[in-house]
């Protein structure tokens, strides 16, 4: 029988996920930069047309060197983010890749040769803000919980119902949609990739892994690659501030929920942090939507 156990995110040991969720965020960024890029040099014989990613796309893709080193950074960013996990609850580190959405906003400012407008700004400064007070809230209330079979079960459950509903509003709406559709998509099911990640390798340190931890392990395997998909079609229509925006603020939201409601990483937590956690996340959405409206910019040189 599996016996509950907490451990202080205030340690030193668990501040260590913190370093190392920022750096993974800094080369989230700038992978998500690359493959825009990429995407958006794609000519519309590709599927710009029609907007959406099509297999003639992706193999084309695969052919960019720009596109490839874009994916190697993201692949190290997971990697980084899986190492962040390791140390520190998910609700602590998770919230950290907000980071992405600075660097994102700077380094295509320096791409277009166009300062940020205020719009822009200003949803920049409500994901950060709002990330960055959650994260303060979480670091002093977190606690880290031994996985039992009962949070697996659920999570598994909760995500083959998400899946099952991201799949219809696809197949239904996907010509139709536009970037936030994808975005939003694509950062729930990345918050899952983050939860099961979590309750993997928790459960390997804890020397349980068995069945229903390798069913977790191909759960994460689906959602990610599912969630891939729907960021290249976020590409095409919206800005790599939005794409961003929806990885760095849907996805921990969507983790952070998990790890309170279903981990408990939140039990010992005050009523007060709980308000905190609500109003952040609110103010971190806004910014999101705000983003949405943000026109893509012409790059000098570039015909559209």
């Amino acid at each position: 029988m599996i016996q509950a156990a907490a451990v202080s995110a205030l340690t030193s040991y668990h501040w260590l996920g913190i370093p190392i969720a920022a750096v993974g965020a800094v080369l989230l960024a700038l992978g998500t930069l690359f493959q825009h890029r990429a995407v958006e040099d794609q000519p519309a014989a590709s599927g710009r047309a029609s907007g959406s990613m099509g297999g003639g796309r992706l193999q084309a893709l695969l052919r960019k060197p720009v596109w490839l080193a874009g994916t190697g950074m993201l692949g190290a960013a997971i990697l980084l983010q899986l190492t962040s996990l390791r140390f520190s609850p998910l609700i602590v580190v998770q919230p950290i890749g907000a980071i992405a959405l600075v660097v994102t906003t700077l380094v295509t400012a320096r791409m277009t040769r166009r300062p940020p407008g205020r719009r822009v700004l200003t949803a920049v400064g409500l994901c950060v803000g709002g990330v960055g007070l959650f994260v303060t809230v979480a670091a002093l209330s977190a606690q880290d919980v031994e996985i039992s079979d009962r949070h697996l079960v659920t999570i598994l459950l909760v995500l083959a119902a998400v899946l099952a509903c991201v799949a219809v509003a696809f197949a239904l709406w996907r010509h139709g949609a536009g970037a936030v559709f994808f975005t939003a998509g694509a950062g729930i099911l990345f918050g899952f990739v983050a939860a099961l990640a979590k309750t993997v390798i928790a459960r390997l340190f804890q020397g349980d892994f068995e069945w229903l931890s390798l069913t977790c392990l191909a759960g994460l395997l689906i959602a990610a690659l599912s969630g891939s998909f729907l960021v290249q079609n976020a590409h095409t229509r919206g800005t790599p501030e939005l794409v961003v925006a929806g990885l760095t603020v849907i996805d921990p939201l969507v983790a952070v929920t998990i790890g309170i409601t279903i981990l408990g990483e939140a039990d010992s937590a005050p009523a007060l942090a709980i308000v905190l956690f609500l109003v952040s996340g609110a103010i971190a959405v806004a910014g999101v939507f705000l983003l949405a409206g943000v026109k893509k910019p012409v790059e000098p040189g570039i015909a559209r």
